[in-house]
Protein backbone atom coordinates (compact mmCIF):
# COMPACT_ATOMS: atom_id res chain seq x y z
CA UNK A 1 0.00 0.00 0.00
CA UNK A 2 1.52 3.77 -0.88
CA UNK A 3 2.16 5.89 1.74
CA UNK A 4 -0.61 8.32 0.73
CA UNK A 5 -3.34 5.29 0.57
CA UNK A 6 -2.19 4.60 4.14
CA UNK A 7 -2.73 8.19 5.50
CA UNK A 8 -6.27 8.34 3.64
CA UNK A 9 -7.57 5.47 5.49
CA UNK A 10 -6.27 6.95 8.63
CA UNK A 11 -7.88 10.10 7.51
CA UNK A 12 -11.11 8.71 6.79
CA UNK A 13 -11.22 6.78 10.19
CA UNK A 14 -10.54 9.22 12.15
CA UNK A 15 -13.18 11.36 10.88
CA UNK A 16 -15.59 8.92 10.62
CA UNK A 17 -15.19 7.75 14.20
CA UNK A 18 -16.81 11.71 14.71
CA UNK A 19 -19.12 12.04 12.06
CA UNK A 20 -21.40 8.87 13.22
CA UNK A 21 -22.91 10.60 16.19
CA UNK A 22 -21.25 14.33 16.25
CA UNK A 23 -24.43 15.56 14.56
CA UNK A 24 -27.22 13.58 15.51
CA UNK A 25 -26.05 13.20 19.41
CA UNK A 26 -28.68 15.56 19.79
CA UNK A 27 -32.02 13.65 18.74
CA UNK A 28 -30.68 10.76 20.86
CA UNK A 29 -30.48 12.98 23.89
CA UNK A 30 -33.82 14.78 23.21
CA UNK A 31 -36.15 12.62 21.78
CA UNK A 32 -34.50 9.02 22.84
CA UNK A 33 -33.76 10.10 26.24
CA UNK A 34 -35.76 12.88 27.06
CA UNK A 35 -33.36 15.07 28.78
CA UNK A 36 -32.85 18.64 29.48
CA UNK A 37 -31.17 21.21 27.25
CA UNK A 38 -29.68 23.00 29.73
CA UNK A 39 -27.69 19.20 30.96
CA UNK A 40 -27.36 19.11 26.40
CA UNK A 41 -25.35 22.19 26.60
CA UNK A 42 -22.56 20.63 29.36
CA UNK A 43 -22.21 17.86 26.49
CA UNK A 44 -20.76 20.39 23.71
CA UNK A 45 -18.72 21.73 26.10
CA UNK A 46 -16.78 18.65 26.98
CA UNK A 47 -15.10 18.73 23.33
CA UNK A 48 -13.94 22.34 24.29
CA UNK A 49 -12.97 21.12 27.60
CA UNK A 50 -10.55 18.22 26.59
CA UNK A 51 -9.32 20.55 24.03
CA UNK A 52 -7.79 23.08 26.53
CA UNK A 53 -4.96 20.34 27.61
CA UNK A 54 -5.37 16.94 25.94
CA UNK A 55 -3.93 17.56 22.66
CA UNK A 56 -1.10 20.00 24.34
CA UNK A 57 -0.46 17.15 26.71
CA UNK A 58 -0.47 14.66 24.48
CA UNK A 59 1.46 16.15 21.80
CA UNK A 60 4.50 16.70 24.62
CA UNK A 61 4.22 12.94 25.10
CA UNK A 62 4.53 12.07 21.62
CA UNK A 63 7.36 15.01 21.26
CA UNK A 64 9.74 13.47 24.03
CA UNK A 65 8.79 9.37 24.69
CA UNK A 66 6.74 7.95 22.97
CA UNK A 67 6.00 7.16 18.89
CA UNK A 68 3.23 9.32 17.53
CA UNK A 69 1.26 6.56 16.00
CA UNK A 70 1.21 4.33 19.07
CA UNK A 71 0.04 6.81 20.74
CA UNK A 72 -2.32 7.56 18.58
CA UNK A 73 -3.60 3.98 18.09
CA UNK A 74 -3.97 3.82 22.17
CA UNK A 75 -6.22 6.95 22.20
CA UNK A 76 -8.27 5.65 19.78
CA UNK A 77 -8.82 1.95 21.20
CA UNK A 78 -9.44 3.62 24.87
CA UNK A 79 -11.88 5.90 22.84
CA UNK A 80 -13.73 3.14 21.53
CA UNK A 81 -14.07 1.48 25.04
CA UNK A 82 -15.41 4.92 26.18
CA UNK A 83 -18.12 4.91 23.42
CA UNK A 84 -19.54 1.49 24.15
CA UNK A 85 -20.29 2.63 27.76
CA UNK A 86 -22.02 5.80 26.66
CA UNK A 87 -25.53 4.00 26.46
CA UNK A 88 -25.37 2.46 29.69
CA UNK A 89 -25.20 6.02 31.41
CA UNK A 90 -28.69 6.27 33.41
CA UNK A 91 -28.80 9.99 34.01
CA UNK A 92 -27.36 12.99 32.15
CA UNK A 93 -25.27 13.28 34.99
CA UNK A 94 -23.20 9.78 34.19
CA UNK A 95 -23.40 10.34 30.73
CA UNK A 96 -21.64 13.67 30.84
CA UNK A 97 -18.53 11.90 32.43
CA UNK A 98 -18.72 9.54 30.04
CA UNK A 99 -18.92 11.63 27.24
CA UNK A 100 -16.01 13.74 28.77
CA UNK A 101 -13.63 10.57 28.80
CA UNK A 102 -14.22 10.14 25.26
CA UNK A 103 -13.08 13.42 24.13
CA UNK A 104 -10.35 12.95 26.44
CA UNK A 105 -9.31 10.30 24.19
CA UNK A 106 -10.62 11.71 20.94
CA UNK A 107 -9.74 15.57 20.72
CA UNK A 108 -5.88 15.03 20.89
CA UNK A 109 -6.08 11.85 18.12
CA UNK A 110 -6.49 15.21 15.96
CA UNK A 111 -3.24 17.20 16.51
CA UNK A 112 -1.50 13.43 16.65
CA UNK A 113 -3.06 12.52 13.08
CA UNK A 114 -2.14 15.82 11.36
CA UNK A 115 1.62 14.90 12.86
CA UNK A 116 1.86 11.59 12.04
CA UNK A 117 0.85 12.98 8.23
CA UNK A 118 3.56 15.79 8.11
CA UNK A 119 6.00 13.55 9.63
CA UNK A 120 5.70 10.93 6.77
CA UNK A 121 5.01 13.40 3.79
CA UNK A 122 8.69 15.10 4.95
CA UNK A 123 10.28 11.48 5.42
CA UNK A 124 9.41 10.81 2.18
CA UNK A 125 10.57 14.38 0.86
CA UNK A 126 7.11 15.65 -0.11
CA UNK A 127 5.62 19.01 -0.28
CA UNK A 128 3.26 19.42 2.89
CA UNK A 129 1.01 21.80 1.70
CA UNK A 130 1.01 20.03 -2.46
CA UNK A 131 0.30 16.78 -1.02
CA UNK A 132 -1.66 16.82 2.55
CA UNK A 133 -4.86 18.73 1.26
CA UNK A 134 -5.97 15.89 -0.78
CA UNK A 135 -5.19 13.36 1.71
CA UNK A 136 -6.87 15.14 4.55
CA UNK A 137 -10.27 15.72 1.88
CA UNK A 138 -10.57 12.19 2.59
CA UNK A 139 -11.26 12.85 6.52
CA UNK A 140 -14.58 14.66 5.48
CA UNK A 141 -15.72 12.17 2.99
CA UNK A 142 -15.64 9.81 6.16
CA UNK A 143 -17.66 12.10 8.26
CA UNK A 144 -19.72 12.37 5.16
CA UNK A 145 -19.59 8.76 4.78
CA UNK A 146 -20.58 8.11 8.71
CA UNK A 147 -23.22 10.66 8.63
CA UNK A 148 -25.20 9.17 5.77
CA UNK A 149 -24.80 5.80 7.76
CA UNK A 150 -25.83 6.69 10.48
CA UNK A 151 -29.50 8.54 9.07
CA UNK A 152 -29.80 5.81 6.64
CA UNK A 153 -29.72 3.07 8.72
CA UNK A 154 -32.06 4.65 11.16
CA UNK A 155 -29.52 5.22 13.14
CA UNK A 156 -29.58 8.96 14.29
CA UNK A 157 -31.92 8.33 17.42
CA UNK A 158 -30.48 5.03 18.61
CA UNK A 159 -27.83 4.29 20.78
CA UNK A 160 -26.30 2.41 17.64
CA UNK A 161 -24.59 4.85 16.34
CA UNK A 162 -21.85 5.20 19.32
CA UNK A 163 -21.48 1.20 18.68
CA UNK A 164 -20.81 2.19 14.92
CA UNK A 165 -18.26 4.99 16.01
CA UNK A 166 -16.59 2.37 18.86
CA UNK A 167 -16.01 -0.22 15.62
CA UNK A 168 -14.68 2.56 13.17
CA UNK A 169 -12.58 4.02 16.01
CA UNK A 170 -11.04 0.17 17.16
CA UNK A 171 -10.30 -0.49 13.71
CA UNK A 172 -8.44 2.92 13.46
CA UNK A 173 -6.51 2.08 16.42
CA UNK A 174 -5.27 -1.32 15.80
CA UNK A 175 -4.34 0.44 12.03
CA UNK A 176 -2.34 2.97 13.50
CA UNK A 177 0.14 0.38 14.99
CA UNK A 178 0.94 -0.24 11.23
CA UNK A 179 1.94 3.83 10.25
CA UNK A 180 4.65 5.04 9.63
CA UNK A 181 6.80 5.81 12.75
CA UNK A 182 6.87 9.18 14.05
CA UNK A 183 9.58 9.49 16.58
CA UNK A 184 10.36 11.64 19.57
CA UNK A 185 12.24 14.15 18.50
CA UNK A 186 13.24 15.86 21.87
CA UNK A 187 16.06 14.53 23.60
CA UNK A 188 17.89 14.50 26.42
CA UNK A 189 20.57 16.30 24.94
CA UNK A 190 18.22 19.21 24.51
CA UNK A 191 18.11 22.31 26.59
CA UNK A 192 16.14 21.88 29.96
CA UNK A 193 14.58 25.42 30.29
CA UNK A 194 11.98 25.82 32.62
CA UNK A 195 9.82 25.70 29.59
CA UNK A 196 11.15 22.55 28.57
CA UNK A 197 10.58 20.73 31.43
CA UNK A 198 7.14 21.85 31.97
CA UNK A 199 6.60 20.82 28.49
CA UNK A 200 5.64 24.58 27.33
CA UNK A 201 8.33 24.91 24.72
CA UNK A 202 5.77 25.51 21.67
CA UNK A 203 4.49 28.43 23.43
CA UNK A 204 7.29 30.45 22.80
CA UNK A 205 5.54 30.67 19.21
CA UNK A 206 3.26 33.40 21.05
CA UNK A 207 6.71 35.46 21.64
CA UNK A 208 6.82 36.62 17.83
CA UNK A 209 3.86 39.39 17.73
CA UNK A 210 2.30 38.30 14.32
CA UNK A 211 2.30 34.55 15.84
CA UNK A 212 0.38 36.01 18.72
CA UNK A 213 -1.76 37.62 16.47
CA UNK A 214 -2.74 34.52 14.82
CA UNK A 215 -3.41 32.42 17.48
CA UNK A 216 -5.77 34.88 18.67
CA UNK A 217 -7.98 35.07 16.38
CA UNK A 218 -7.57 31.06 15.23
CA UNK A 219 -9.45 31.16 19.27
CA UNK A 220 -11.83 33.81 18.03
CA UNK A 221 -12.83 31.21 14.94
CA UNK A 222 -12.69 27.82 17.16
CA UNK A 223 -15.72 29.94 19.00
CA UNK A 224 -17.16 30.39 15.29
CA UNK A 225 -17.20 26.72 14.95
CA UNK A 226 -18.63 26.02 18.46
CA UNK A 227 -21.68 27.98 17.07
CA UNK A 228 -22.52 25.89 13.95
CA UNK A 229 -21.84 22.47 15.42
CA UNK A 230 -23.92 23.57 18.87
CA UNK A 231 -26.56 25.17 17.12
CA UNK A 232 -27.22 24.32 13.30
CA UNK A 233 -28.83 21.07 13.97
CA UNK A 234 -31.00 22.58 16.49
CA UNK A 235 -31.96 24.86 14.36
CA UNK A 236 -33.19 22.84 11.72
CA UNK A 237 -34.81 20.60 13.83
CA UNK A 238 -37.17 22.98 15.14
CA UNK A 239 -38.56 24.15 11.98
CA UNK A 240 -40.85 20.60 12.64
CA UNK A 241 -42.67 22.35 15.06
CA UNK A 242 -43.99 24.17 12.35
CA UNK A 243 -46.54 22.42 10.37
CA UNK A 244 -45.63 23.95 7.03
CA UNK A 245 -42.62 22.49 7.11
CA UNK A 246 -42.58 19.26 9.09
CA UNK A 247 -43.16 17.34 6.19
CA UNK A 248 -39.63 19.05 4.26
CA UNK A 249 -36.42 17.05 3.51
CA UNK A 250 -34.34 19.43 5.45
CA UNK A 251 -36.69 18.58 8.63
CA UNK A 252 -36.90 14.81 8.09
CA UNK A 253 -33.11 14.27 7.18
CA UNK A 254 -31.11 17.37 9.25
CA UNK A 255 -28.04 15.45 9.31
CA UNK A 256 -28.02 14.55 5.43
CA UNK A 257 -28.68 18.43 4.83
CA UNK A 258 -26.19 19.33 7.23
CA UNK A 259 -23.50 16.68 5.45
CA UNK A 260 -23.72 19.19 2.34
CA UNK A 261 -21.34 21.16 4.55
CA UNK A 262 -18.97 18.33 4.99
CA UNK A 263 -19.40 17.95 1.02
CA UNK A 264 -18.14 21.54 0.49
CA UNK A 265 -15.39 20.75 2.92
CA UNK A 266 -13.63 17.89 0.26
CA UNK A 267 -13.86 20.68 -2.41
CA UNK A 268 -12.46 23.50 -0.68
CA UNK A 269 -9.78 21.44 0.94
CA UNK A 270 -8.60 20.78 -2.43
CA UNK A 271 -7.91 24.71 -3.56
CA UNK A 272 -6.02 25.21 -0.41
CA UNK A 273 -2.47 24.73 -1.76
CA UNK A 274 -2.92 27.39 -4.36
CA UNK A 275 -4.76 29.77 -2.24
CA UNK A 276 -1.66 29.49 0.54
CA UNK A 277 0.87 29.98 -1.94
CA UNK A 278 -0.64 32.37 -4.11
CA UNK A 279 -1.65 34.36 -1.33
CA UNK A 280 -0.43 33.46 1.80
CA UNK A 281 -2.19 32.97 5.09
CA UNK A 282 -3.63 36.59 5.71
CA UNK A 283 -5.78 36.63 3.09
CA UNK A 284 -6.89 32.59 3.35
CA UNK A 285 -7.83 33.53 7.54
CA UNK A 286 -9.27 36.70 5.87
CA UNK A 287 -12.02 34.86 3.31
CA UNK A 288 -12.83 32.06 6.49
CA UNK A 289 -13.80 34.94 8.62
CA UNK A 290 -15.76 36.71 5.20
CA UNK A 291 -16.99 33.04 4.77
CA UNK A 292 -18.50 32.76 8.49
CA UNK A 293 -20.38 36.00 7.96
CA UNK A 294 -22.57 34.91 4.94
CA UNK A 295 -22.69 31.43 6.86
CA UNK A 296 -24.45 33.17 9.52
CA UNK A 297 -26.06 35.29 7.49
CA UNK A 298 -27.84 33.05 5.26
CA UNK A 299 -28.98 30.46 8.50
CA UNK A 300 -30.63 33.88 9.52
CA UNK A 301 -32.85 34.34 6.35
CA UNK A 302 -32.98 30.60 5.57
CA UNK A 303 -35.78 28.25 6.02
CA UNK A 304 -36.67 24.25 4.96
CA UNK A 305 -39.48 25.70 2.35
CA UNK A 306 -38.77 28.69 -0.24
CA UNK A 307 -35.76 29.53 1.33
CA UNK A 308 -34.30 26.16 1.39
CA UNK A 309 -31.24 27.37 -1.25
CA UNK A 310 -30.21 29.77 1.37
CA UNK A 311 -29.69 27.11 4.00
CA UNK A 312 -28.01 25.23 0.82
CA UNK A 313 -25.84 27.94 -0.28
CA UNK A 314 -24.70 28.28 3.93
CA UNK A 315 -23.74 25.07 3.78
CA UNK A 316 -21.72 25.18 0.72
CA UNK A 317 -20.06 28.47 2.15
CA UNK A 318 -19.29 26.13 5.43
CA UNK A 319 -16.78 24.32 3.70
CA UNK A 320 -14.27 27.48 2.66
CA UNK A 321 -15.03 28.96 6.08
CA UNK A 322 -13.92 25.81 8.35
CA UNK A 323 -10.93 24.52 6.07
CA UNK A 324 -9.68 28.09 5.14
CA UNK A 325 -8.65 28.23 8.96
CA UNK A 326 -8.58 24.89 9.80
CA UNK A 327 -6.88 23.00 7.52
CA UNK A 328 -4.64 26.10 6.00
CA UNK A 329 -3.99 27.47 9.72
CA UNK A 330 -2.44 23.64 10.87
CA UNK A 331 -0.29 23.95 7.38
CA UNK A 332 1.25 27.30 8.80
CA UNK A 333 1.72 26.38 12.22
CA UNK A 334 3.59 23.51 10.65
CA UNK A 335 5.79 26.08 8.82
CA UNK A 336 6.58 28.10 12.29
CA UNK A 337 7.26 25.42 14.71
CA UNK A 338 11.13 24.06 15.39
CA UNK A 339 10.37 20.42 13.96
CA UNK A 340 11.00 19.23 17.74
CA UNK A 341 7.99 20.65 18.98
CA UNK A 342 5.51 19.47 15.33
CA UNK A 343 3.36 17.77 17.83
CA UNK A 344 3.36 20.42 20.56
CA UNK A 345 2.58 23.34 17.88
CA UNK A 346 0.01 21.73 16.71
CA UNK A 347 -1.68 20.85 19.99
CA UNK A 348 -1.30 24.18 20.66
CA UNK A 349 -3.21 25.03 17.49
CA UNK A 350 -5.77 22.78 18.95
CA UNK A 351 -5.66 24.19 22.39
CA UNK A 352 -6.65 27.79 21.04
CA UNK A 353 -9.56 26.42 18.39
CA UNK A 354 -11.10 23.66 19.55
CA UNK A 355 -9.88 24.48 23.06
CA UNK A 356 -10.60 28.05 24.53
CA UNK A 357 -12.04 28.94 21.22
CA UNK A 358 -14.82 26.14 21.86
CA UNK A 359 -15.46 26.75 25.04
CA UNK A 360 -15.97 30.36 25.04
CA UNK A 361 -18.05 30.15 21.92
CA UNK A 362 -20.48 27.60 23.60
CA UNK A 363 -20.43 29.27 27.17
CA UNK A 364 -20.82 32.99 25.59
CA UNK A 365 -23.79 32.00 23.00
CA UNK A 366 -25.55 30.08 25.65
CA UNK A 367 -25.52 32.53 27.93
CA UNK A 368 -26.21 35.23 25.18
CA UNK A 369 -29.18 33.65 23.59
CA UNK A 370 -30.52 32.53 27.10
CA UNK A 371 -30.82 36.13 27.87
CA UNK A 372 -31.54 38.27 24.27
CA UNK A 373 -33.05 35.70 22.30
CA UNK A 374 -35.17 33.40 24.11
CA UNK A 375 -38.72 34.25 25.08
CA UNK A 376 -41.10 33.37 28.35
CA UNK A 377 -42.02 29.99 26.47
CA UNK A 378 -38.53 29.16 25.76
CA UNK A 379 -39.12 29.90 21.62
CA UNK A 380 -35.48 31.16 20.22
CA UNK A 381 -35.54 34.36 18.02
CA UNK A 382 -33.09 32.23 15.52
CA UNK A 383 -33.07 35.14 12.95
CA UNK A 384 -31.43 37.63 15.63
CA UNK A 385 -29.60 34.69 17.22
CA UNK A 386 -27.74 34.41 13.51
CA UNK A 387 -27.68 37.87 12.62
CA UNK A 388 -25.38 38.45 15.96
CA UNK A 389 -23.33 35.75 14.91
CA UNK A 390 -22.48 36.62 11.55
CA UNK A 391 -22.03 40.73 12.89
CA UNK A 392 -18.97 38.69 15.40
CA UNK A 393 -17.59 36.80 12.43
CA UNK A 394 -17.93 40.40 10.34
CA UNK A 395 -16.05 42.25 13.31
CA UNK A 396 -13.75 39.64 13.27
CA UNK A 397 -12.39 40.21 9.69
CA UNK A 398 -12.74 43.88 10.13
CA UNK A 399 -10.03 43.94 12.77
CA UNK A 400 -8.35 40.89 11.70
CA UNK A 401 -6.65 42.75 8.44
CA UNK A 402 -5.09 45.72 10.26
CA UNK A 403 -3.33 43.82 13.10
CA UNK A 404 -2.23 40.73 11.29
CA UNK A 405 1.36 41.88 9.32
CA UNK A 406 2.34 38.51 8.18
CA UNK A 407 4.35 38.88 5.21
CA UNK A 408 3.67 36.64 2.28
CA UNK A 409 6.27 35.31 0.07
CA UNK A 410 4.25 34.27 -3.46
CA UNK A 411 4.96 30.44 -3.97
CA UNK A 412 5.65 29.97 -0.27
CA UNK A 413 3.30 28.63 2.50
CA UNK A 414 4.42 30.07 5.55
CA UNK A 415 7.79 32.26 6.44
CA UNK A 416 9.80 30.88 9.36
CA UNK A 417 9.61 32.73 12.28
CA UNK A 418 12.98 34.10 13.51
CA UNK A 419 14.18 31.20 16.48
CA UNK A 420 14.07 32.41 20.14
Amino acid sequence: MSLKLRLIVMNFLQFYVWGAWLITIGRYWFETRHWSGTSFGAIFSTMGISALFMPSLMGIVADRWINAERLYGALHILGAICLCLLPQAGDPHAFFWLILATMLCYMPTISLAITVAYNALKENDLDVVRDYPPIRVWGTIGFIAAMWTTSLLGLETSPGQFYVAAAAAVGLGVYAFSLPHCRPRMTRTDSRSLLDVLGLTSFRLLRDRNMAVFFFFAMLLGAALQLTNAYGGTFLGEFGTNPAFKDALAVRYPAIIMSISQVSETLFILTIPFFLKRFGIKTVMTISMLAWFLRFGLFAYGDPGPGLWMIVLSCIVYGMAFDFFNISGSLFVEGQADPKIRASAQGLFMLMTNGIGAVLGSSISGWMIDRWYTDAAGVKDWHGIWIAFAVYALAMAIAFVPLFKHKHTQGAAAMPVPSH
